[in-house]
């Protein structure tokens, strides 16, 4: 029985070490894997400037178009943190979801999206000198950084962190 590659291929989110959406992007290219990276137009303001750039709609995903060797290709790349897991199994975006990105996208819509971490969620921090240490939101600034409580050798300690060196855990 032939069985068509096309049916195997699927979405697969990952996550991106911090500000590595761009560099992740630049990898899955050289290696011919497909992908999509949304993104979205804004102006920043700087006290004597204004400039129109261009980010990523969600800091620190990225999302691939194959079957599981090529997410295990994308997997190895120096910007990729891990798969997008539910249940202990790789999570399989639905393919209307990213069309409806796509299409949503398009329209040039204003967007607005928040990392919608809050006190008292548990995170895990990807990045810097606690990377791989579980603790608690206990303070959120501006959507810039945040506090997290680590517990350490039966104290707590709190540390200030930029938003991008955390991810939620569900």
């Amino acid at each position: 029985m032939c069985t068509n590659n096309i049916e195997l291929k699927h979405w697969f989110a990952f996550y991106t070490k911090p500000r590595h959406e761009f560099k992740a992007q630049q990898q899955f290219e050289a290696l011919s894997i497909s992908h999509y990276l949304p993104t979205i137009e804004r102006v920043r303001q700087w006290k004597d400037r204004k400039k129109k750039i261009i980010e990523p709609l969600f800091r620190g995903y990225i999302f691939v178009y194959g079957d599981e060797k090529e997410r295990l290709i994308a997997l190895q790349q120096s910007a990729i943190v891990k798969t997008i897991c539910f249940n202990g199994k790789p999570s399989i975006i639905p393919d209307y979801q990213i069309e409806n990105l796509k299409i949503m996208l398009n329209e040039k819509p204003e967007v607005f999206i928040t990392n919608q971490v809050e006190c008292g969620e548990s995170v895990k921090i990807i990045d810097g000198p606690f990377k791989g240490i579980v603790g608690k939101v206990k303070l959120v600034c501006k959507e810039k950084w945040l506090a997290v409580s680590i517990d350490l050798l039966q104290r707590s300690v709190l540390v200030k962190l930029p938003l991008e060196s955390v991810i939620k855990l569900l």
